[in-house]
């Protein structure tokens, strides 16, 4: 083993010991039973859902016991690190409601990124190497495949232990030599595992498990040719886990098998190690079966596809929270949001992504808000993604609020065809002038009428409209028109004798529910015209009266 001398020759002089780390970030004063909890993303692409999903669970289980969330963003693998992608993390929190009560903006055990503490990772591994639990490994990347092939040739498993770590117990000699010849090198943990061997922990989800203990001598310090001298995930978050006072870790399912190393460097490095909880991840239906939600083929797995679209946050927690817990997604979507996420209830089969049904929770959720309540959150969201319905939105403020208003206030069953908020040009886009193409004669959606009976009728209606109070009386003036022009009264007398008509008392409505709604399917006909007001009738209608499209 390298004497002390040469070992601290390896850091900086000024560098500090574990005390002075341990003396800067001391132990939380909280209450009994406070979990302290840490969401660690990485800043390599989009951020997603899964992020927010874990973030969720992170953040219900540390508030209701007292304790604290905190996000450490891990960023100590800078080749992979994308531009804008710590924006998209506080955009995500604070949409969904998921912020942390400790980042780089707020907290005292920051700094929150890896990148900005190498010193203290710097300071455990010095302790280590003094310890003799980490040592110097020079091996080439050429001779690290070249081992790798071997033995894989041989069929036993691949790594960096017993016979293929010739740098575990090299002699002081080579080292020192290897030293004065400025060899890369990276810095090794000396793992006290041995192949066969067994380890045992109670997973906060799963219960108690056993796995193969670790025997791989796992790099905690990244090469020596870098200036930066980054630390592994592994190492990091031991060091951060500790010094920051995590008691409970919640992640991802793929990180099960990580958890005897991760162990043995709690030990080595006289750390108690948090709790540790495996969450299964968030899947997808495919054809044949299920998957992984994946960053790079699935467009739902990242969150601002999500805000993009405009789903409410509420909606979308409701559902992840469902998505966690059965039982909250059988509760009215208030008490899901209030009641309490078990851990224990978190299955170990990934659950299911359904865009379908979160549209379905989307559109149940929105029908519950008023009008005025849906046209502010509309601002806001067309403000950032439809500049366009943003203006009109501020310019008729009180046309928004009447549209909104047709089929939904005083009825039992109101509308639900607002699923999230770019579906709003689509249902009630209809009701502002500047959103609206006039239909002329000769469209198709006004079923292949003669143009020029549909322009009469249009005429018709224009010269002798009356905007009544009384639903009846409103569609009495059509009905007498539509007989005045040769249509049936009603549906059944024009099936007694089609051919004495030129269509019934439908096709007729269909000419006034198409020149104001642009759709041969819209809310009530009378509740839109007294929302769209006489003058506006007026105009759309006698459009009609004007040259064919």
């Amino acid at each position: 083993m390298l004497d002390r001398t040469t070992i601290d020759l390896l850091f900086p002089p000024d560098l500090p010991g574990p005390a002075e780390w341990e003396s800067r970030y001391p132990p939380r004063e909280l209450p009994a039973g406070a979990e302290v909890t840490r969401l660690g993303p990485s800043p390599t692409g989009f951020v997603h859902i899964g992020t927010v999903y874990v973030g969720m669970l992170d953040r219900d289980v540390s508030h209701r016991s007292g304790g604290v969330f905190l996000v450490r963003v891990e960023d100590t693998d800078q080749s992979r690190e994308v531009e804008g992608a710590l924006a998209q993390f506080d955009r995500a929190f604070a949409y969904f409601g998921t912020a942390p009560d400790e980042d780089d903006a707020c907290g005292r055990y920051g700094p929150y990124r890896q990148s900005q503490r190498s010193a203290i990772y710097h300071s455990y591994a010095r302790e280590l190497l003094r310890e003799g639990k980490a040592y110097l490994c020079f091996a080439t990347e050429e001779e690290l495949a070249a081992s790798r092939a071997r033995q894989q040739s041989l069929k036993v498993p691949t790594g960096y232990y017993g016979e293929w770590a010739p740098w575990r117990d090299a002699a002081d000699a080579d080292v020192l030599a290897a030293l004065a010849a400025q060899r890369p090198y990276v810095v090794r943990f000396r793992s006290p595992g041995v192949r066969g061997a067994r380890v045992e922990f109670t997973d906060a989800i799963r219960g108690a498990l056993s796995s193969e203990d670790n025997y791989n001598d796992v790099v905690i310090l990244k090469s020596s040719a870098t200036s930066l001298r980054l630390p592994t995930y592994h190492f990091a978050h031991a060091v951060d886990d500790h010094l920051m006072r995590v008691t409970l870790v919640i992640r991802g399912e793929e990180w099960l098998s990580s958890v005897p190393m991760h162990l043995q460097l709690f030990r080595a490095l006289g750390f108690e190690p948090p709790a540790y909880a495996h969450i299964a991840p968030l899947m997808k239906q495919i054809p044949g079966g299920k998957r992984k939600l994946s960053k790079r083929k699935d467009p739902e797995a990242g969150v601002d596809a999500y805000i993009q679209a405009g789903f409410p946050a509420p909606a979308v927690m409701y559902y992840l929270r469902g998505l966690a817990n059965g039982r909250l997604a059988e509760m009215p979507l208030p008490e899901a949001l209030a009641a309490p996420i078990n851990l224990a209830e978190c299955g170990g089969a990934g659950p299911l992504i359904d865009l379908v049904k979160l549209e379905d929770i989307s559109a149940d959720y929105i029908a519950t808000l008023s009008g005025p309540d849906i046209a502010a959150q509309m601002r806001a969201w067309a403000a950032e993604f439809d500049g366009e319905l943003a203006r009109v939105l501020a310019d008729e403020p009180e046309r928004a609020i009447a549209g909104l208003a047709v089929e939904r206030d005083g009825v039992p069953n109101p509308r639900k065809d607002l699923r999230k908020w770019s579906d709003f040009r689509s249902a009630y886009g209809f009701f502002f002038p500047a959103l609206f193409t006039l239909v002329r004669p000769g469209d198709e959606r006004l079923g292949g009428l003669d143009t020029a009976l549909v322009s009469r009728f249009a005429a018709d209606f224009v010269a002798s409209y009356q905007e009544f109070d009384d639903a009846q009386e409103w569609f009495a003036q059509i009905r007498d028109l539509a007989v005045k022009h040769g249509f049936a009264a009603s549906a059944k007398e024009y099936k007694s004798d089609p051919g004495a008509y030129v269509g019934s008392i439908r096709e007729a409505s269909q000419v006034i529910r198409v020149a104001l709604t642009g759709s041969t399917r819209s809310p009530d006909l009378y509740a839109v015209a007294a929302a769209l007001g006489p003058a506006e009738v007026l105009r759309r209608v006698g459009a009609l009266t004007g040259p064919a499209t």
